[in-house]
């Protein structure tokens, strides 16, 4: 890593890839038990995307500099994200979504809707940061471009792959970017996003957390064409014991892991639940198998590992003038946040199930490598403002 980058994210970072590789590994034993191979292939791929992702992190830190996003080469790299993301669709459905592209010859596949999370950012980034634009500009001429490439994504990620969390993720990066440049003609959209931010959250906590929210929302369900795991996921997070043999099971699951684990957890390797039909323990589950393992003492590890990148990135956002750094670094921490957020409101039943990974945690290499990626990319952006470059 360059010597201008942030020692206390590199760190952080390290910590928990190191950390992630050991839990992975760890909750693998369950699925290990009936393919003997399992474990070797599972300890092979997250080794090889750790050190991809490493040098990935190393190489943006090094060669990113914020003029790129105005030369035409990103433009290009655009229009290929969008194209891996249609390739997707050639590829067979996994769980109901076309998100992989499957490399011939070995088992291991690529999503690249995790590249477009960080894509999400940039393009915000190039199309509204630090611009010039025309003292009778509206606010249409402003948001167009980056609203076109940016809603083609969430249109195929969401409509074609069938995937709701990472499109999800995609445009809440991209909404809280917009509201960082400060353009007058931007003003009056930003303000009517905060409006809409806030009535979303007043509304989720009604229908989640309250007993008449919770009929309401049980009843819509019960009136729409939502596919039956869909709708079990709300209703799990309802009511997590409603069905707790069926839909329900492996969230309950979930929550005994964490109850069992106690203050300092049963010791790396010790958990039960895993062995016990968790098919997601090493995915979705990994913070569960995490806690019965470390405690609430891990969990909290983890959790400072976390604070550290997204304070270090949100606190040099505050320091820098750039539009596009600030958003860049804003972009970078909102999608450890908002990744954070659903994964762990999802395992422990505050909100429904998106299938949104830990990053650097759950199993998943294109997660691994695009984290890693977007932390070397600020860094970058760390780097030109401790030389000077930018202000």
């Amino acid at each position: 890593m360059p010597a201008s980058s942030d020692l206390f994210i590199v760190m952080a970072t390290l910590g928990i890839m190191i950390f992630g590789i050991v839990m992975v590994l760890s909750a693998s034993m369950g699925q290990a038990l009936t393919h003997q191979s399992y474990l070797l292939i599972t300890a092979f791929k997250e080794v090889l995307f750790a050190v991809v992702g490493y040098f990935g992190m190393t190489f943006a830190a090094h060669n990113f500099r914020l003029k790129w996003l105005s030369e035409n080469s990103f433009r290009k790299l655009i229009l290929v994200v969008g194209g891996l993301l249609l390739v997707c669709l050639v590829f067979p459905a996994v769980n109901g979504a076309h998100g992989w592209i499957r490399i011939p010859g070995v088992n291991i596949t690529i999503q690249p809707a995790e590249f477009a999370k960080t894509m999400s950012f940039l393009i915000v980034a190039s199309f509204l940061g630090d611009r010039n634009f025309r003292r009778d500009a509206k606010c249409w001429d402003l948001i167009k471009r980056p609203f076109m490439f940016i809603g083609a994504y969430c249109f195929i990620i969401l409509f074609l792959q069938h995937d709701f969390g990472s499109m999800l993720v995609v445009l809440l990066i991209a909404c809280v970017c917009i509201l960082i440049p400060r353009q007058k003609a931007l003003s009056g959209f930003q303000k009517g996003m905060r409006i809409l931010f806030w009535g979303v959250v007043i509304l989720a906590l009604f229908l989640f957390a309250t007993k008449p929210g919770g009929a309401i929302l049980t009843a819509a369900l019960d009136s729409t064409h939502m596919a039956a795991y869909q709708k079990n996921r709300f209703l799990s997070a309802i009511d997590p014991f409603a069905d707790q043999y069926n839909s329900s099971y492996q969230l309950i699951n979930g929550l005994i892991s964490f109850a069992s684990g106690g203050l300092f957890g049963r010791g790396i390797g010790g958990s039960v639940r895993k062995y016990m039909s968790f098919p997601a323990a090493n995915t979705d589950y990994i913070l569960a198998v995490t806690v019965e393992e470390t405690g609430y003492f891990g969990f909290l590890f983890l959790m400072t590992l976390y604070f550290i990148i997204i304070f270090r990135l949100l606190s040099y956002a505050q320091k820098i003038r750039s539009e596009k750094a600030r958003i860049v670094l804003t972009g970078t921490a909102m999608y450890f946040v908002i990744h954070i957020f659903f994964n762990v409101g999802g395992v422990t039943g505050m909100i429904p199930l998106t299938g949104i990974p830990l990053l650097m945690m759950s199993a998943g290499g294109s997660s691994t490598l695009n984290a890693m990626i977007a932390i070397g990319i600020s860094q970058a952006v760390i780097g030109e403002y401790r030389n000077g470059r930018i202000q």
